[in-house]
């Protein structure tokens, strides 16, 4: 039987069609397992298997030699069976120890690869680019959130088929060059969160497809490119965190798509560009923390679609005309305005944004009351503070049961607090810090369930501390500087991370179940009337404490050796009290104070736009308050105005992380140990005011933080030394009061540093001094013999003549 020729033709074209594999190949899933391999054998050769209760990979579990890889967990093929896509994003879990990126090596020979995701796997090293260089295909690569260094390799600029790049938060540097032009095809590009510096290249405006485009937490300087004007495909453009400066381009308008335009936190001059009303789908602005100048427009609330708006901020120029009669076009949910100069009352318009979410005019110059229409908005977040608004509170902005942040600190309002105040139970942050309110505070308080962080310092508040054990989440408690009286309260949750109760009148003995706060980490209870041993507190002190402030209270004793058991000390302020004894050489031993901590790991718990008074110290001889940024860099040790005797213990000089030691206005003897030079760290020492003798130590030249030096009223003696920042300590002031110091600082030569030209004059004066003194020994007796023969020869004379 013959078959037609169109049958065979059919019959031709099926014999050539490659029939799909069953199976994904061989040599992936080699690959795969090859990858599996090694993470699962450096995570039990690096990690401690009993320090968590973790079955490393389980999500991998899936992925054996007898099952087709095509069907493995995170794994897709295409259709030829072809791996196409790999998802391997947090495979590692962010408490095992970084991997090394070498560990992607067998991935490297899938080159069938389109989508490769990498993420928070805390992988360590240098991007692999004759890695990545291998897979042409790739259309979509994730590496956000590890641990790569270096900068971008070349190869990475050749993957030709990238739609989608994100390489945020790692720790890549180095100048972004020119080959960044060549991703043609990128839809979206993130590099936010790393290292990079210098400009953007110009070629930036050849990425005419993007979408999305992140540069922001960079250290990028220069101006911002005229070419990013060609982006017009742009939906995001995130720039902030940065230190561009010059001007906005002129014609940022043209991004007509755009629907977030973040510039915040730059270094950005001039007025806003009229070009930017053309952006009639914008909807999240944000310009705040530049120093932008002019008045802000009105026509920026004329583009409907606009939601968000984040302006002005410290060092700006920017004004904003409250004297302007308008009505918004747009619907915003959230403002921000901060230091706009904004001058009379609360903006009426605000009125009409129904759907506000946050209102923040922090930091301007508005005046009168609360108006009865703002409480009565029901907004979540009204932030208020640094103002000279004034009166009381109206009861009816506790009603809201939405209400989250009240920040009205650093005002003039006055008067009780509404007993109503609990009734807006989802606040989480209620901060009334500086400003003159009195009376109790309301016992309601304790029905607000979501209260997390409250500040009512520097106000009249009178009575005893409410409970607030009935606050589960209560975490930062100030109330230090009012009139609050009573025993120090004890009725905090356990999940109390901060107690700041200075400036008060509390009285008595610290309370034993501090113990039980064992999340403490910050203790202030300076400037009261606390009594008791200093070596039967120390027991009552939560372990994990790091900052102890006990500042001018009673208390008496001696500082015991387990002061070393509190490994987190930082910052401790024992000064004004009545202790006695010996500085115990265990102090030498607070871990906190020796290890420079890794600052970049530290969780922050407190939202960044917030700052508050944490704690004020005794710093090189005023009183200045610490802000809640910059807490965690301070390391000090301050015990002085007590009645602490014997000598300065070496081990001291093991704090090498100290920015301040006080031991001044004590009985402290004996020498300077000549192992301080080794506190690298230490730019205020005050030894002052005790009976410290000898020299004051060379060693104290390698200091080279060092700007207060008070070593006044004491025994010493010698030459001060010089070099380093010891040759400017050149105050006499801080030299005063011994018994014989000498050197360039207070003007009074040593005898080491007298010159040869000067020794024969001084000679020669020796001489004619000897001779002088010779001659008045020589002279004296002949004279007073002399002078007894002319009296008698006199007197004899006179009784002739008197005769005769």
């Amino acid at each position: 039987m013959e078959l037609s020729p169109s049958l065979l033709s059919i019959f031709f074209i099926l014999t050539f069609i490659p029939i799909p594999s069953s199976s994904c190949p061989l040599h992936h899933k080699q690959s795969l397992l090859q990858f599996k391999s090694t993470l699962t054998t450096i995570f039990h050769s690096n990690s401690d298997p009993t320090a968590v209760d973790y079955v490393p990979f389980a999500e991998l579990d899936s992925w054996n030699r007898g099952s087709d890889c095509c069907s493995w967990a995170r794994v897709k093929c295409g259709r030829t069976r072809n791996v196409t896509e790999l998802h391997l994003n947090y495979t590692v879990p962010w408490f095992v120890d970084p991997v090394p990126a070498n560990v992607l090596t067998p991935l490297f020979e899938i080159r069938s690869l389109k989508v490769l995701d990498i993420s928070m796997n805390s992988l360590l090293g240098e991007i692999p680019g004759d890695g990545f260089g291998n897979l042409t295909e790739l259309v979509h690569l994730d590496i956000m959130l590890n641990h790569f260094n270096g900068s971008i390799p070349g190869q990475i600029f050749r993957l030709s088929n990238l739609r989608y790049l994100d390489m945020s938060e790692n720790w890549l540097e180095g100048k972004l060059t020119t080959e960044l032009g060549s991703f043609q095809n990128l839809t979206t590009l993130r590099l936010s969160w790393n290292g990079f510096h210098g400009p953007i290249p110009e070629e930036i405006g050849n990425l005419t497809r993007l979408r999305e485009f992140s540069l922001a937490g960079n250290k990028f300087s220069g101006g911002i490119p005229s070419s990013v004007v060609h982006l017009n495909e742009l939906r995001s453009l995130d720039l902030s965190g940065n230190s561009f400066w010059m001007q906005i381009p002129a014609g940022i308008g043209k991004l007509s798509n755009i629907k977030t335009l973040d510039l915040s936190y730059n270094r950005l001059t001039g007025a806003i560009p009229s070009s930017m009303r053309n952006m009639t789908k914008l909807e999240s602005l944000w310009l705040i923390g530049n120093t932008l100048a002019g008045e802000i427009p009105t026509w920026l609330f004329e583009i409907k679609t606009l939601k968000e708006l984040y302006i002005g901020g410290k060092g700006n120029n920017l004004i904003w005309n409250n004297e302007a009669n308008f009505v918004p076009r747009c619907r915003l949910q959230r403002i921000s305005m901060t230091s706009c100069r904004i001058s009379g009352h609360i903006p009426k318009w605000i009125s009409s944004q129904k759907n506000l979410d946050i209102l923040d005019l922090s930091d301007n110059h508005l005046t009168g009351k609360f108006p009865d229409w703002l409480a009565e908005m029901d907004i979540r977040n009204v932030l208020l503070s640094d103002n000279n608004l004034a009166g009381s509170l109206p009861s009816r902005l506790f009603q809201s049961r939405g209400l989250s942040i009240l920040e009205l600190s650093g005002n003039n309002f006055s008067g009780e607090l509404p007993e109503n105040i609990g009734n807006a139970s989802a606040i989480s942050m209620f901060i009334l810090s500086g400003n003159k309110f009195s009376g109790q505070i309301p016992m309601s308080i304790k029905n607000i369930h979501q209260l997390w962080f409250l500040d009512f310092s520097e106000n009249k508040f009178s009575g005893e501390v409410p409970d607030f054990g009935e606050n589960p989440l209560l975490a930062y408690i100030s109330l230090s500087y009012n009139d609050l009286s009573g025993k120090i309260p004890t009725t905090f949750s356990i999940g109390t991370l901060m107690i700041s109760l200075g400036g008060n009148k509390f009285f008595g003995d610290l309370p034993r179940n501090l113990t039980n706060l064992v999340n403490l980490t910050h203790l202030d209870l300076s400037d009261n009337d606390i009594t008791g041993n200093f070596e039967d507190i120390l027991p009552r002190i939560p372990g994990g404490l790091q900052v102890l402030s006990l500042r001018n209270n009673f208390v008496e004793g001696f500082i015991p050796r387990t002061i070393s058991n509190l490994t987190s000390l930082h910052i401790l302020d024992l000064s004004g009290n009545n202790l006695t004894g010996r500085i115990p050489p265990e102090i030498g031993s607070l871990a906190r104070m020796i290890e420079i901590p890794d600052l970049a790991s530290t969780t922050v718990l407190l939202d960044p736009f917030i700052e508050f008074t944490a704690l004020i110290l005794n710093w090189k001889s005023s009183f200045q308050s610490l802000s809640s940024q910059n807490l965690d860099i301070y390391s000090v040790l301050d015990l002085s105005n007590n009645k602490i005797s014997g000598e300065i213990p070496a081990s001291l000089a093991n704090l090498k992380y100290l920015k301040q030691l006080n031991l001044s206005h004590n009985n402290i003897s004996g020498l300077i140990p000549t192992s301080f030079g080794l506190m690298k760290s230490t730019e205020s020492l005050d030894l002052s005011h005790n009976k410290i003798s000898g020299l004051i130590p060379e060693s104290l030249t390698k200091l080279d933080e060092l700007t207060y030096l008070d070593v006044s009223n004491n025994w010493l003696t010698g030459k001060i030394p010089v070099g380093g920042q010891m040759t400017t300590m050149d105050e006499l002031k801080f030299y005063a009061n011994n018994s014989g110091l000498c050197g360039m600082q207070i003007r009074i030569k040593c005898p080491e540093d007298i010159s040869l030209s000067e020794q024969p004059r001084e000679m020669e004066d020796d001489n004619d001094s000897w001779i002088s003194w010779e001659g008045t020994l020589i002279g004296f007796p002949i004279g007073f013999f002399s002078s007894i023969m002319i009296m008698a020869y006199s007197l004899n004379f006179l009784c002739m003549f008197k005769f005769w």
